[in-house]
């Protein structure tokens, strides 16, 4: 019983480490907003400037691009329509950008069970040799309760880092979700406002 536990943990651990480096990787700013789109969008003043501005968009692929590229699509809508769009797409561009923070938030939950899981087993185990021994031999009690706090332990350091990662990650898909609401933003009310002066 105890080696399940630990092999449980083991694959909680490398699960955890897995979507942390995966998330580490998709979640850079610049592959979220990359700096060439990001020019692109404050360079486009104008419906003249609409397609270098997709071209940008379809160079570097990524959620605010595929955001802008939506918007540009859309432009011939009235502008309240556009944003509904825009704002369709953003909440799915969301759900991909937190994509695997699902996973770390339930290695939160899951790991310090594990770990207390660990601990009933090791003290029943001390127990019940405890009880066919008696007192007679306090090294062997002395190292079962050692693995009953090494199980706590071990469930506590995987949640710990989990949970730090989870928050970190959730505040950083918040940030990027607001940097490209801006843009996105900016963009339609030049669109529109320039569509208002001819």
């Amino acid at each position: 019983m105890e080696l399940i536990v630990l092999i449980l943990l083991l694959i909680t651990s490398v699960t955890g480490l897995a979507f942390v480096i995966e998330r580490s990787l998709a979640l850079r700013a610049h592959r979220v907003i990359p700096p060439e789109v990001e020019s692109a969008v404050e360079s486009c003043q104008k419906r003249e400037d609409v397609p270098m501005l997709k071209s940008a968009c379809e160079k570097h692929p990524s959620p605010l691009s595929r955001l802008l590229l939506v918007a540009t699509e859309h432009l011939d809508w009235p502008k309240a329509e556009n944003v509904d769009a825009v704002q369709t797409q953003a909440r799915h561009e969301l759900i991909r950008l937190e994509r695997g923070l699902v996973v770390l938030e339930v290695i939160v939950g899951v790991a310090p069970l594990l770990g207390l899981v660990g601990t009933i087993v090791g003290m029943m185990s001390a127990f019940s040799g405890l009880g066919a021994t008696g007192l007679n031999d306090i090294s062997k009690l002395a190292a079962d309760i050692g693995t009953i706090l090494k199980a706590t332990l071990w469930g506590l350091l995987l949640a710990i880092p989990a949970l730090i990662a989870w928050s970190y990650f959730t505040k950083k898909v918040e940030e990027l979700g607001v940097q490209m609401e801006r843009l996105c933003e900016g963009f339609v009310r030049r669109q529109y406002r320039e569509e208002k002066k001819d």
